[in-house]
């Protein structure tokens, strides 16, 4: 039996939650001739970008430098979030030292001085379960409502006493 449809609010937060908690993604990319790669890689979320690391070499970061495109799927066949997103590759040793260490820490591995880095911007995000909620399946910025969760968690948190 089919679960009904989620809110756009709710489909928000459960892609918000899922950006935070999960590790790793899938991440499609396509060489200028067309051929199609697709890898999983661990991420980290922002709260406006996701960023991932691979070997320079590899067929996704050199598709990425030439085409600077990726789509990116997270999450189960039933419970999916798709994004298509605008890639900035990063060398490493151009990342600031707390990114890194926030990367190693959530991704369970910290890359190599010769890795790069991919920083990727949603330009558009969907998420959906079932047939019901394929009607539904797109999604506003993430970024503002990640942003608008954290003030309003930040505002919270001032207004609660310690004990």
């Amino acid at each position: 039996m089919t679960a009904p449809a989620r809110s756009t609010a709710q489909r928000i937060d459960d892609t918000l939650r899922r950006l935070e908690r999960d590790v790793d993604a899938w991440v499609a990319t396509a060489s200028a001739e067309g051929e199609p790669c697709m890898v999983p890689l661990s991420f980290m979320w922002d709260g406006a970008t996701l960023l991932f690391s691979t070997a320079p070499g590899n067929p996704t970061a050199r598709n990425l430098a030439a085409g600077g495109r990726a789509r990116v799927g997270i999450g189960e066949t039933r419970d999916v979030v798709l994004m298509e997103c605008d890639v900035e590759p990063v060398p490493a040793a151009e990342m600031a030292p707390e990114v890194v260490d926030a990367f190693a820490a959530k991704a369970g591995f910290r890359p190599g001085p010769r890795y790069v880095y991919l920083r990727m911007t949603p330009l558009w995000v969907q998420a959906w379960r079932e047939v019901n909620e394929l009607a539904g399946r797109d999604l506003p910025s993430l970024s503002a409502k990640a942003t608008e969760a954290t003030e309003a968690t930040e505002a919270t948190e001032r207004l609660t006493p310690l004990t």
